[in-house]
Formats: structure tokens, C-alpha cells, sequence
């Protein structure tokens, strides 16, 4: 199987902290794979939150992951803090991407990276909607600033 080739962005608009707890680790003694998924999924609902989303004024949207990808640079263990930088990018009428870099805090050392696509849906219908709006215009200032 090929390689995922992924380039990270020069900037992040945001981070956040998440430490690698016990629950966090498999048989091997490192991150669990599907655990590193979890950690992003925390830094990503830290994301929506930094945001103000869900705003109270749009009860009926709410945001879907559609895809991830993932590129695994070294090992994480027990105890160590995780640096987790995202950044959107890839805007379409109804998502973006969500570019994430997770690095161990103290050394450095880059452990994964990669994006997760998001779409904004309406809990009513399960269909698709345009990013609302507001939303939108703080993604893109994220962006520009990053």
C-alpha cells in the first residue's frame, strides 16, 4: 500500500492540550490508532467551541464528520501532553477541511497530522446545508490570521 503523502500548512489558527491518559494506550504500549482519533475529535469539538458554535440562534444545524485522514510520524506514550494545532482549510458551499498537527508538547516530536471533513447538515431534514454564515465569516478569519 502507498503512503499518504500529507503537507501540513505553514500556521495553525488554533491549539489546545490534550494529555494521553492510560485508556489511550494499546497492547503495544503506545497510542491506539483509534484513540488518536478520539484525542483529534476532543480538539476539534474545542475548535467548534473557541468558534461559538453551535451558536444558539441555529437550533436546527449541526455540524458531521464526512471523512478523516491521518498520517502517523512516531509513537505516543502513556502520560505525555499532546500539542493539537488545527487549522480549516478546503472551504465548499456546505464544509471544509479541519488540517490538524498533533505533536508531543515537551520534545516536539510530531506523533500524527492530518484533516478531518466537515459538513454542516440540518437535524431536521439529515440533509446537507450551506455553512452558516456567521460561522463561515469567523473560518475564514481564522484563516487569514493562521
Amino acid at each position: 500500500m502507498a503512503r499518504i503523502i500529507f503537507d501540513l500548512p505553514d500556521h495553525f489558527a488554533f491549539s489546545t492540550e490534550v494529555q494521553i491518559y492510560i485508556s489511550h494506550v494499546n497492547q503495544g504500549g503506545h497510542l491506539d490508532n483509534a484513540q488518536l482519533l478520539s484525542l483529534v475529535s476532543e480538539a476539534r469539538l474545542r475548535f467548534f467551541q473557541e468558534i461559538g458554535f453551535p451558536e444558539a440562534d441555529l437550533p436546527d444545524i449541526s455540524m458531521v464528520v464526512g471523512d478523516i485522514v491521518a498520517q502517523y510520524k512516531s509513537e505516543g506514550f502513556h502520560g505525555e501532553v499532546m500539542l493539537i494545532r488545527m487549522t480549516p482549510a478546503d472551504f465548499n458551499r456546505y464544509g471544509f477541511d479541519l488540517v490538524f498537527s498533533v505533536t508531543e508538547k515537551s520534545q516536539g516530536r510530531e506523533v500524527a497530522r492530518g484533516k478531518t471533513g466537515v459538513a454542516f447538515v440540518s437535524k431536521s431534514s439529515r440533509g446537507v446545508v450551506p455553512i452558516p454564515e456567521a460561522t463561515h465569516r469567523k473560518l475564514l478569519a481564522m484563516q487569514r490570521t493562521a
